[in-house]
């Protein structure tokens, strides 16, 4: 028996790092890894500069939003150019942007010519980039890997991303106590140069044909008419939406939690972003190891409902090595959630749609979380963070009695064997 057990889990590690056998997805993945520490060194300390500047939860839902809202007004669009452009030129442009932004945010502080105005808007900046770059990011991973490697390859890239959720805010902790935030900023914009190195290196992209219209918008209109009359997508989105707008805007507001609830400082900050990145990354881990699509869109419910349970236990809380592993339940919750579900939709869309409906995608898993924090920061501000996050876990209540009801149907549109419409 425990011979079984360890060629199971053998067997499971295989399968979730599958897609690394891909050179061009490996290649990809070792810039995007190094670029992704940095950019969450850079979420953090964004975070605790306005959070120094203000002392307000409301900065820091503003700070949130400014970062993440851009996606909902500029997914449309860039969706569709992500199916009508070539994906790693987008890319390459809006990478160069980020990091010249980094590069100028690194000046400006060192220099102590930061306010809270000057920091939102070059939060902004840096969030219309990320906006245009999304769709396209998202939607070059099927062209680096083959379809059967699919699931692995978008679990790899959550593993990736919570990986550097753990380090970067590690970093950006020791960077800040013993440095200030200025090196952390700097240290951001090195990191994209190893992610620009990785796509000069880029050899061989499986294509998909490109989408030729006269008009950008009827393409776009076109992509929010399939999303909606497709049974599975449409549903999971709209679930999607619900549980960024409510829950993972707690991220966003962690800044006051280690300030004003848990009195730990940057170091405290650090503990606990990097304590929902490790729980994600075991997420990613997990849901990786699975080679078949049956059975995830009960998943996506069953998660929603523990990342629920566990946020209400964190709020109950003034302990913080108690909080802490709540956390890292969240985490791990919450990246199963937004695996699974972006596995299921990019399974099951039609290739020419796909630039589209993974910038709708995108617009719900940055806009929900920019909205949320804004919403609940505001309200933080009057109520307390606890309350206020306690109400926005609430919204998992009704997501799980939602994706219940409607499960069936949508396992039935999303988790077939091919790609449908």
């Amino acid at each position: 028996m425990p011979s079984q057990t360890a060629s199971s889990l053998v067997l499971n590690l295989g399968n979730a790092f599958g897609a690394l056998r891909h050179r061009n997805y490996r290649t990809y993945t070792i810039g995007n890894s190094i670029s992704l520490i940095g950019t969450w060194a850079q979420r953090v300390t964004v975070g605790w500069l306005t959070w120094e500047l203000t002392h307000s939860a409301t900065w820091l839902g503003l700070v949130a939003f400014a970062d993440l809202f851009p996606a909902v007004i500029l997914s449309p669009w860039s969706g569709a150019l992500a199916d009508r452009r070539e994906r790693l030129v987008i890319i390459w442009i809006t990478m160069l942007f980020a990091m010249s932004q980094a590069t100028l945010l690194a000046i400006v502080t060192a220099f102590d010519f930061i306010d809270i105005w000057g920091l939102f808007g070059l939060t902004l900046s840096l969030g219309c980039a990320n906006a245009i770059a999304q769709p396209a990011r998202l939607a070059l991973i099927p062209n680096l890997v083959e379809r059967e490697a699919l699931s692995s390859a978008v679990a790899i890239n959550s593993v990736v991303f919570n990986t550097a959720r753990f380090i970067g805010p590690t970093i950006a902790g020791i960077v800040i106590k013993d440095s200030g935030v200025s090196l952390a900023f700097a240290l951001n914009a090195l990191s994209y140069v190893a992610f620009i190195l990785s796509l000069i290196n880029l050899k061989v992209v499986r294509p998909e044909q490109p989408t030729v219209s006269r008009n950008v918008w009827d393409d776009t209109l076109a992509g929010y008419r399939y999303a909606a009359e497709h049974q599975g997508i449409g549903a999971m989105l709209l679930l999607m939406a619900a549980t960024t707008l409510g829950q993972r805007s707690v991220i966003e507001l962690l800044p006051g939690f280690a300030g004003a609830v848990f009195h730990r400082g940057p170091e405290g900050l650090a503990w606990l972003t990097g304590m929902v990145g490790v729980g994600a990354m075991a997420g990613g881990i997990w849901v990786a190891g699975r080679k078949r699509l049956d059975g995830l869109t009960h998943v996506v419910v069953i998660t929603v409902g523990v990342s629920t349970l566990f946020l209400f236990g964190f709020v109950s809380t003034a302990i913080f090595w108690v909080a802490l592993p709540c956390l890292f339940v969240v985490g791990f919750a919450q990246v199963i959630t937004g695996v699974a579900a972006q596995t299921l939709i990019q399974s099951a869309v039609d290739p020419r749609m796909r630039g589209r409906i993974l910038s709708l995608y995108g617009m719900i898993f940055r806009g929900g979380p920019a909205v949320g924090a804004l919403v609940f920061g505001i309200v933080g501000s009057h109520l307390g963070l606890r309350v206020s996050v306690a109400i926005s876990a609430a919204t998992g209540i009704a997501v799980c009695l939602y994706g219940r009801r409607r499960e069936a149907r949508i396992a039935a549109a999303l988790e077939g064997d091919g790609e449908s419409g």
